[in-house]
C-alpha cells in the first residue's frame, strides 16, 4: 500500500506501519458535518477556480515582463523550482525597476513610514468636545502605529509587495491576523502576510464590496503539523517525522456566515459574523473551523471595470510598451553586435582565406593595386534612431507608474523648497483618484481589523463611556501627505484671512475686529491638521484655568504699578487736611 502525498510517494514500511513512529498521536475528526461543509466550501471555490482562468493568462504575461519573479505562480498546476532563472523574456529592465519604484511611491505618499497618515476619531463630531474621547482617540492610533510597525508584525515588507501586486496585476491583498503566542514570543501584536494574487480567489458582495476569499496555498509537512496538530492527517503526519519539507495543499475560506449558522450570543467562532475554514485539498476534510469578529483579508484594487471582480492595474496598461520596448531592446542588441562586429562582404577569389580580425593583423590582398577595399562591412541600421524610440517608450512606462512624480528634484535642483511642493502636488493630482480608492477600500477595512485584534488582545482599553453610550463609531481620518495638502488648504484659508483682518483693523484702528473669528475652536484644529498630538493641546478646563491666572496677574502688575502715584496721593491729601499754617508753611533760606 502507497500513501500518496500530493504527487510525493512513501511506500515500504514506512507507509505500511505509521504507527512505529515515537511521536504519533491520533488524528481528531471534526464530524460529518464539518467534512460536508467543507465539500460544499470546495465545490464553491472550484467554480471560482473556473473563473479566474483568463485573468491568469494575463498574469502570466505581465509577469513575464514586469515581475519575472511571480512567472509560472497564478495556477496550482504549474511546476515552479525555486531559485530558477526567470529572466529569459526581459532584455530590458525599464519596467522591472518602474513598479518596484511604483511601491514606493504608494508607500511615501500613502503609508509613510515614521509618519501618522491617519488618525481615530468618533463618528459623531460633537464627541470631540470631550477631552476623555479624544484622548482614546489619540492613544488608539499611537497604539496602532506602535504595533503595526514592530518587528514581529513585518507591516513594512508585507504592505511593499501588496502595493507592487496593485501597480503590475491591479489586485493586492494582505492577511491581517494576531500574533501567535508561543515560547519565543509569548506577547501580543499584530502580524501581516502579503497574499499573493495567485493565491487569492475573491468574491463580492451584492453592493460591490469584496467579503468572500479563498486562499488556496502551500505548506510544508512540518508547518502544516505545527498549525493542526490535532486534526492533520496521518499522510501529513508521516510526512512530517521522514520528509518535513515535502509541500502540501490547502484551502482558507472566509466569507460571511450564514444566517442559520450563525449566532450571536455564542462566544466561539460560531458567535462571530465572519467564518473561517481550513480544508485538506488532498483529503478533502476540515481542518479547523472558527470566526472572525472582522474581515481579515482586505483586498486593494487600483481599476474595476464593470462585470470583473479583479482590478486592472498600470501594468495593463503598459503591457503594449512594455513588450514592444523589449523587442527593440532585443532588436537594438542585435544591431549593435553587428556595429561593433561587422559581417564583412568579400569578393568572390579567395581574398578572405587566411583573414585575421584581431588587432595589429596585416591581411594581404584585402585592397586592390590603387588602394581601393576589397572587403567592405554589411550595412547596419541607425542607432541613434533605435536610441530615440527606446526613449520614447521608456518615459510611457516611468509615467504611467509615476516614475516621474519626483524627477523635478532632479530637472531643476535650483528649486526652492516651496517650488517643488507645488510642482509635485500639481502631478499628484492625477494619482488622487487611485490613492483615494486604497484608502477606501483596503486601508479602511485593514486599520477596523487592526483595531478588533489589539481590543481583543487587551492591547488598548475599552473606549470612553459617552462614546460607547453613542455606539462607539469611529472613523479613520487619512492624514497622510496627499490628504495634508488638501486639508492645510482649510488652515491656509484662516491665516491668510486673519492676516488681511489684522492689517484692516490696524489701519482703521479697530481691534474688535478679529473677535468675528472662534479662535478656540479653530485653533486646535488647525493643530490637528499639523498633526499636533491630542496630549499636547490643552483642555478646555486648562486654557479657562490659565486664562484667569494671566487675568489675575495682570491685575496684580496694574495694582504694583499704581501703588507710587496712589501713596503720593494719599500723602497729599493729609497735608491739605491740616490746613497751611506757619508752622506748616516750607522755610526759606537762612539769612545771614
Amino acid at each position: 500500500m502507497d500513501l500518496n502525498l500530493g504527487g510525493f510517494q512513501l511506500s515500504g514500511d514506512a507507509a505500511r506501519d505509521p504507527g512505529k513512529r515515537e511521536t504519533s498521536r491520533p488524528r481528531k475528526d471534526l464530524g460529518d458535518k464539518a467534512n460536508e461543509k467543507a465539500q460544499i466550501l470546495m465545490s464553491r471555490f472550484y467554480q471560482m477556480y473556473g473563473l479566474r482562468g483568463v485573468w491568469e493568462q494575463h498574469w502570466e504575461e505581465i509577469a513575464e515582463q514586469m515581475i519575472p519573479g511571480h512567472i509560472h505562480s497564478f495556477n496550482a498546476l504549474s511546476i515552479r523550482t525555486p531559485g530558477q532563472k526567470r529572466m529569459q523574456y526581459v532584455y530590458d529592465s525599464t519596467a522591472i525597476l518602474a513598479v518596484g519604484r511604483w511601491a514606493a511611491i504608494m508607500d511615501s505618499i500613502l503609508t509613510p513610514y515614521g509618519k501618522r497618515w491617519h488618525t481615530i476619531e468618533p463618528e459623531d463630531a460633537s464627541l470631540l468636545k470631550d477631552r476623555d474621547v479624544r484622548m482614546w482617540c489619540d492613544l488608539a492610533t499611537e497604539t496602532l502605529f506602535h504595533e503595526r510597525y514592530a518587528y514581529t508584525a513585518n507591516f513594512q515588507g508585507q504592505i511593499q509587495m501588496a502595493y507592487k501586486s496593485i501597480g503590475a496585476f491591479g489586485t493586492g491583498s494582505l492577511f491581517i491576523d494576531e500574533l501567535s503566542r508561543s515560547k519565543i514570543n509569548p506577547f501580543p501584536g499584530l502580524r501581516y502576510k502579503n497574499v499573493h494574487i495567485g493565491e487569492l480567489y475573491c468574491a463580492e458582495n451584492h453592493q460591490g464590496v469584496v467579503d468572500c476569499v479563498y486562499r488556496y496555498f502551500q505548506l510544508t509537512a512540518r508547518q502544516a503539523v505545527q498549525k493542526w496538530p490535532d486534526t492533520i492527517s496521518e499522510g501529513v503526519r508521516l510526512a512530517a517525522e521522514k520528509f518535513p519539507e515535502t509541500m502540501f495543499y490547502f484551502i482558507h475560506c472566509v466569507c460571511p456566515r450564514e444566517d442559520h449558522e450563525w449566532d450571536p450570543k455564542r462566544m466561539d467562532g460560531k458567535g462571530m459574523p465572519y467564518g473561517s475554514y481550513y480544508i485538506d485539498v488532498a483529503n478533502r476534510a476540515m481542518l479547523s473551523e472558527g470566526g472572525y469578529r472582522s474581515f481579515p483579508m482586505p483586498v486593494g484594487r487600483h481599476e474595476q471595470f464593470t462585470g470583473e471582480v479583479y482590478g486592472r492595474g498600470p501594468g495593463m496598461d503598459l503591457l503594449p510598451a512594455v513588450k514592444m520596448l523589449n523587442s527593440m531592446a532585443m532588436t537594438h542588441i542585435k544591431a549593435g553586435h553587428r556595429v561593433l562586429d561587422p559581417v564583412l562582404l568579400v569578393h568572390d577569389d579567395g581574398v578572405a582565406q587566411g583573414f585575421s580580425l584581431k588587432p595589429g593583423a596585416l591581411n594581404a590582398g584585402a585592397v586592390s593595386q590603387d588602394g581601393r577595399p576589397l572587403v567592405h562591412a554589411l550595412p547596419t541600421g541607425n542607432l541613434p534612431i533605435g536610441d530615440a524610440l527606446m526613449e520614447r517608450q521608456e518615459k510611457l512606462i516611468n509615467s504611467g507608474f509615476s516614475v516621474d512624480l519626483f524627477s523635478v528634484l532632479t530637472e531643476s535642483p535650483e528649486m526652492t523648497a516651496t517650488e517643488v511642493l507645488d510642482r509635485i502636488h500639481q502631478r499628484g493630482i492625477l494619482l488622487n483618484p487611485a490613492f483615494a480608492r486604497q484608502q477606501a477600500e483596503f486601508q479602511g477595512p485593514m486599520v477596523h481589523r487592526e483595531l478588533d485584534i489589539l481590543l481583543s488582545a487587551g492591547l488598548l482599553p475599552p473606549p470612553p463611556r459617552r462614546m460607547i453610550q453613542a455606539g462607539g463609531g469611529y472613523r479613520v481620518k487619512y492624514t497622510a501627505p496627499v490628504n495634508r495638502e488638501m486639508m492645510a488648504e482649510e488652515a491656509a484659508a484662516l491665516e491668510r484671512t486673519l492676516q488681511e483682518v489684522g492689517q484692516m483693523a490696524q489701519a482703521l484702528q479697530k481691534p474688535e475686529a478679529v473677535d468675528t473669528f472662534d479662535l478656540d475652536t479653530a485653533i486646535p484644529e488647525i493643530a490637528r491638521i499639523r498633526g499636533t498630538p491630542e496630549r499636547w493641546i490643552a483642555s478646555a478646563e486648562q486654557v479657562a484655568a490659565a486664562r484667569q491666572a494671566r487675568a489675575q496677574a495682570a491685575q496684580a502688575a496694574q495694582a504694583s504699578q499704581a501703588a507710587p502715584g496712589a501713596a503720593a496721593l494719599i500723602k497729599a491729601g493729609a497735608v491739605a487736611s491740616q490746613g497751611a499754617s506757619p508752622a506748616n508753611l516750607p522755610r526759606g533760606p537762612k539769612a545771614a
